[in-house]
C-alpha cells in the first residue's frame, strides 16, 4: 500500500508544478494552427503511442488537421532501412512540406539531446522544424532537452523518481486537458 501512495503522491506533485502560463500559450498556438496549418505530433516509444492517441483527439474533438508520422509503419520501416532511424521523422516532415503555418508537438521523456545522441530522430526533426519556421510545442520531462530550448511553449513535467512512468502518465493528462480546453474543443464527447 505504501508504494501505491508514494507513486500517486509523486504524480500529484508533478501535476502541481505544471506552468499554466505555458499551457495557455500552447492553447493560443493550437487555436492559430487550427485556422492556418497542420499539427504534426511526434514521439518515440510511449511518446509515439501518445502521438497516435493525441492525433485522434485533436482531429475528432478540436477539428485540427493532426498527423502522427509513426502511424505509417511502412514509411517508418522503409526510411529506417534506407536512411536510418534518426531520419524517420525529418523525412516525413520534408515530404509533407512543413511550413511556418504548421506546428510540431513533441512527447518525450527527455526532450532529446543532440550532443549526447539521445532521441536523434526527435532532435533532427526539431532543428528542421525550427529552420522551417514552424511552431514547436513540447510536453516533456527531465530538463526538457532540445525541445525546451527550441519550443514556443513547453510543459515541463517534474518527476524526480519514476521519471519515465510519471512523465508519460502526466503527458496523457496534459493532452486530454488541451483537447477539452474550451478554446480548442469544438465537438462533444460521447461520455
Amino acid at each position: 500500500m505504501s508504494f501505491s501512495k508514494e507513486f500517486l503522491d509523486k504524480v500529484i506533485d508533478s501535476i502541481r508544478f505544471i506552468d499554466l502560463s505555458e499551457l495557455e500559450k500552447m492553447v493560443d498556438i493550437l487555436v492559430e494552427v487550427r485556422n492556418t496549418g497542420r499539427l504534426f505530433i511526434i514521439g518515440s516509444g510511449g511518446g509515439a503511442g501518445h502521438a497516435s492517441h493525441a492525433v485522434c483527439d485533436f482531429r475528432k474533438l478540436c477539428n485540427i488537421d493532426a498527423i502522427a508520422a509513426y502511424d505509417n509503419v511502412s514509411f517508418l520501416s522503409a526510411t529506417t532501412n534506407d536512411e536510418g532511424y534518426d531520419m524517420t521523422i525529418i523525412k516525413w516532415l520534408e515530404t509533407s512540406k512543413l511550413t511556418k503555418n504548421d506546428c510540431i508537438l513533441v512527447f518525450s521523456v527527455g526532450g532529446g539531446n543532440q550532443e549526447l545522441g539521445i532521441s536523434t530522430n526527435i532532435t533532427k526533426a526539431l532543428i528542421y522544424s525550427h529552420l522551417s519556421g514552424a511552431k514547436i510545442l513540447g510536453i516533456v520531462g527531465r530538463d526538457g532537452g532540445l525541445t525546451k530550448e527550441l519550443a514556443d511553449a513547453t510543459i515541463l513535467i517534474h518527476a524526480k523518481d519514476y521519471v519515465t512512468p510519471i512523465t508519460e502518465g502526466v503527458q496523457s493528462v496534459v493532452h486530454h486537458l488541451l483537447v477539452e480546453h474550451p478554446r480548442l474543443k469544438i465537438n462533444p464527447t460521447k461520455w
